[in-house]
């Protein structure tokens, strides 16, 4: 049984990495975009499987967890989300790099909370950081956002205000439209120019993937699809962005539409989000 589970794992994986990077993209030097968020699978999620039984019945423990299985590692996940939600930019973006201590606990009516401590990294800077963290999956019908507390002092330190102002500038200033597709592209190479849209799409996309975690998922961005600029008559630059999500847990990539704008002022603000239909028989991304 163990065998049969495993191969069916190794296929839903091999489908989803097929999903995002063409065949010719195997042989490509990987360290080419050492900013990308890579999508991968979590192989001590794949060991809980097999030693442990199902997912769902590993949900249901409270007390100390073991912080490289999946409910920990989903947990925290969420808190990279919400802090790129926060404090992310064109010139900052954070990524989760290691779960030191996981505990989860039933809290009466209202859910199930996990106490996290974590590392974060500034992944353009490369820093890492200790933080703690608490996250409330509320419990209801109708699903909710999980809440979020997180304390990243030292983290939230790293000032990127001059290279955001910057590329503001760049863009508030040029005659024509930025309109660029793919990032990263089959190869896992972005221009050099093109990567703080990529941190901007990765940032905006993190509105949605927070709006959208629950105890059965754990999203990355997996692809900006297509960005483009738009003219606007404020302060604000605005973008319409394709991005492509990656659902680790059901190995989908589903396709949100995002209406963004930001400057170094305000910071990113998600006008609008909106799923796509999935289409399992659509051309795969690029």
């Amino acid at each position: 049984m163990r065998i049969i589970i495993a191969l069916i794992l190794l296929t839903a994986v091999n489908r989803s990495l097929n999903a995002i990077i063409r065949p010719e993209a195997d042989s490509a030097d990987k360290s080419a975009h050492p900013t990308s968020i890579p999508v991968t699978t979590d192989e001590s999620w794949i060991n809980e499987i097999l030693m442990n039984g199902a997912v769902e019945e590993d949900m249901k423990e409270t007390g100390e967890l073991n912080p490289n299985y999946y409910p920990a590692q989903m947990a925290a996940k969420v808190v990279e989300h919400y802090l790129n939600t926060r404090y992310g930019s064109p010139s900052k973006l954070f990524l989760l790099h290691d779960v030191h201590k996981a505990n989860a606990e039933d809290v009466a009516d209202s859910g199930r909370k996990y106490q996290l401590e974590i590392s974060m990294q500034e992944i353009i800077g490369n820093t890492t950081w200790t933080c703690s963290a608490e996250v409330l999956f509320p419990r209801g019908e109708q699903q909710r956002s999980p809440q979020v507390k997180a304390s990243c002092e030292e983290l939230l330190k790293i000032n990127t205000t001059a290279q955001d102002e910057a590329l503001y500038q760049q863009y508030k200033m040029n005659q024509s439209l930025l309109s660029v597709q793919h990032l990263p592209d089959s190869y896992g190479n972005i221009e050099p120019g093109m990567k703080p849209f990529w941190h901007l799409g990765a940032v905006a996309s993190s509105f949605v993937m927070l709006n959208e975690s629950t105890e059965d998922t754990k999203y990355n961005m997996a692809q900006v699809a297509n960005v483009t600029q738009m003219a606007t008559e404020n302060d604000q630059l605005k973008f319409d962005y394709d991005v492509l999500l990656h659902d680790m847990v059901s190995q989908e990539i589903i396709h949100w539409k995002l209406l963004i704008t930001w400057s170094p002022p305000e910071g990113v603000k998600v006008l609008q989000m909106t799923m796509l239909p999935r289409c399992f028989e659509c051309e795969k991304p690029h």
